[in-house]
Order: C-alpha cells, then structure tokens, then sequence
C-alpha cells in the first residue's frame, strides 16, 4: 500500500515545445552500438533531480533567476554539441538501430508547483508519489522510433527552488552519459564559453567484432526455468515499494556479520547482497528454485582496459549474473551473498562486454536480459551536486526496466 499524503499537490503545465540546437548541426546517420541496441535498454526511464534555492539575495522571480528561461537556453545551446539527441532513432537492416540526426528537438515542459520542496518531506524518496506531477508523458512521446529522445520537465517551486526531470531514451546514453549532459548543461547555465568534457560519439567501440566471438556465459540473458507454482511474475505496480536509508552505523553492523576475509567488500556489495537475500526471503519462493543476481557494472573503470574515451557518453555497462538456489541464499548467513556479488562483478571484463556485444550479432533479434528470478542492481549515486545559486537536496529514479519476479 502506498503511504497516504495530507499535501494536496497541484502542479500547472504549459503546453509541451520543443527544443532545437542553438546553431545548425551536421544531418547524418549515426549507428548505435551493439551495446545500446538490445533489447534490454527499448525503452524510457524518468529521472527527477530536486534542488532548493541556496540564494539568499537573488530571489527566484528576477528574470535571470528563473530556472525556466536559464534551463531552457542551456538545453539549446548544450543540443549544439549533443545534436543526436535532437534527433530521430529509425532501424536499418535486422532493426539495427541508428539515429537519424535531423535536428527536430527535444521536448520541453514548464510547469509551476504550489509546495514548497521542503513541504514533500519524505515523499521525495522512491517510490516518489509525484511522480506524475514532477514529469509527464506527452501523449504520443513515449515510441523508441521516430519519438523524442528526451522529455525534461521543470517546475518551479514555490521556495525558489526546483525541480528538473528528465526521461530519456536508454538506448542513447547510461546513467553517466545522462549526467555528462547534465553537466554540460549546468555548465551552459552558468555561460561557460566552452566544455569541460567534450561529448564523444565513436559507438563502433562497442560493436560486434569482425567475426564475432562469443567467448563467455551470459547468464544474463538466459531464462531461469523452475517448475514450481510458487516461481510466478509479479506486476511491479502491485508489490510494496519501500525506500531504505543505510548510513555509516548501518553499514557498520552489517559488515559485523561478515566473516573477516569479506569485510573489505565495498558498500555497494554489502547492501546489494544484503537486499538480495532480504526480497528473496519475503517472497517465500520455493527452496529449490534458482534466482539470479545482476549488476550493472561500466565498462568506463581503467581496470579492464577498454579505452573508452572521456566524453563518451553510450552504453558502456553489462550485466555480469550469478546464479543461487533460494534455499541456499535465504538460510545461509549474509556472506553467502556477498560472495556470490563480488563474483558477479569479478565476471565482468574487456572480454566479458565484447562477448555480449557479438552475442547481440550472433543472436540477431538481440535478446534481453532475463527478467524471472533476475534482481538487477544498478549504482545511481554519482549525480551532480550544484547548479549556480541550487543546491541539490536529493533526487528520485523510477527505474521501470528492472522489474523481476
């Protein structure tokens, strides 16, 4: 059950625009890799970064303070750089996708919000209640081909502060290609004369090799079969949505459980295999059944050796999985799971996401990822924490793509 809200929240939108480069941009084709092109990442995500004013002598009704007019501009003059995203996907020959860079824009909503962002309290948290209101799908808006591929919405709140959400097309760009734009735009708002990080298309990087070679196990996208009644999918929608805070002290008594030679496991480790266990239990699946654990790790990390140039900003991430019998993960102590996390992420390599890229030629239709019994894990932490006089108070990511058993 959702909590319920005593704010009644209105929030009032103009009419949706779009918005094109600032200046003429190259009209070309430009392939996806075999990366961004599964289907896995065929789809839409809704991003909310929240800030509240930290300006204590620029009130957000002066015309240069309005975050409408100052996003807006940056939007423009950031699509100068990042035109693709201007533009149009179609698909070529065995749906290849590519992206048809014919500048039409991107879509843009104005809103106004009758709350102030402190009045939200907890709400912010995921599963955020307003959503909704924070960002909207124009009707019609929500195609992977010939649709925009970024719907951002801002709405100004009623502190100064304000709201920026942004759904994106996954097959463009992973969560650090979308804050690289961020970024870009951030640094357009304040009226930098030029980058700090230039964007970098080059996707044949991560395209099938020439023969493809198909080198390692992919549990990631291969179906669990289970036989039991019990092994059924769930709608998301009817599952209860719960948002966890883990500080230093929290972190601290679970590393305690560990046995000594685990306690040097990164945080990440620790809650992933620590909610892993923990949903796998409350779902009370049956015993011999078998789930999988994956996490999405980049391939951008200097250890395996891509030389994936600063500034590129596709998918450069894979899903490397482990698989566990229920009853093994619910009885055995949490180092159990902790162990089989660090070998998911240990699965990955320069090989392992070249393998998965000629797995995407060699199959064709481009399989994806397992969905029963798959708990997919992904790091979102790492956003930008100022825009000019804004301080960002915290953000909400709806990620629908992830939904499991």
């Amino acid at each position: 059950m959702a909590p319920k809200f005593s704010l009644v929240l209105s929030v009032t939108r103009q009419a949706p625009e779009l918005i094109v480069p600032a200046r003429p941009t190259p009209r070309e084709l430009k392939q996806l890799s075999d990366i961004d092109d599964q289907e896995s990442f065929r789809f839409h995500i809704p991003v909310i970064f929240l800030y509240k004013n930290n300006s204590a002598s620029s009130p957000p009704v002066l015309k240069e303070k309005d975050p409408v007019k100052v996003i807006k501009e940056a939007i423009s003059e950031a699509l100068v750089y990042y035109y693709p995203f201007a533009g149009r996907l179609i698909e070529g020959p065995n749906r290849k996708l590519m992206v048809d860079c014919n500048g039409e824009g991107i879509l843009f909503l104005e809103a106004e919000a009758n709350f102030k962002l402190e009045q939200l309290g907890g709400a912010i948290q995921p599963p955020c209640p307003y959503l909704e209101q924070l960002t909207y799908n124009v009707p019609g808006s929500e195609g992977i081909l010939g649709c925009p591929l970024l719907l951002i919405q801002v709405t100004r709140l009623m502190c100064g502060g304000f709201t920026l959400a942004i759904r994106f097309n996954h097959t463009m760009c992973d969560a650090s290609g979308l804050v690289q734009f961020v970024k870009t735009i951030e640094e357009m708002a304040r009226g930098a004369n030029t980058l700090s990080i230039f964007p970098v298309w080059q996707r044949e990087r991560l395209c099938a090799r020439n023969p493809p070679q198909v080198t390692s196990v992919h549990l990631e996208y291969e179906e669990i079969n289970n036989n039991s009644d019990t092994f059924i999918t769930t709608n998301p929608n009817e599952m209860d949505h719960k948002s966890f805070y883990f500080g230093p002290k929290e972190v601290r008594v679970l590393k305690n459980q560990l046995p000594l030679h685990l306690r040097n496991c990164s945080t990440f480790e620790l809650l992933a295999a620590c909610m892993w266990r923990c949903r796998t239990i409350a779902l009370q699946l049956d015993p011999k059944d078998t789930v999988q654990f994956s996490c999405l790790v980049t391939a951008r990390a200097k250890d395996y050796k891509m030389d994936i140039p600063s500034g590129y900003y596709g998918n450069a991430v894979a899903f490397p999985a482990v698989h566990s019998k229920v009853g093994a993960l619910c009885n055995n102590p949490l180092g159990y799971a902790v162990a089989l996390v660090k070998k998911a992420k240990a699965e990955m390599s320069e090989e392992h996401i070249r393998s998965a890229a000629d797995l995407m030629e060699v199959k064709g239709r481009r399989p994806r990822h397992a969905i029963k019994g798959n708990y997919i894990v992904s790091d979102l932490s790492k956003v930008p924490k100022r825009w000019g006089d804004w301080d960002s108070h915290t953000y909400t990511f709806a990620e629908a793509e992830y939904e499991e058993i």
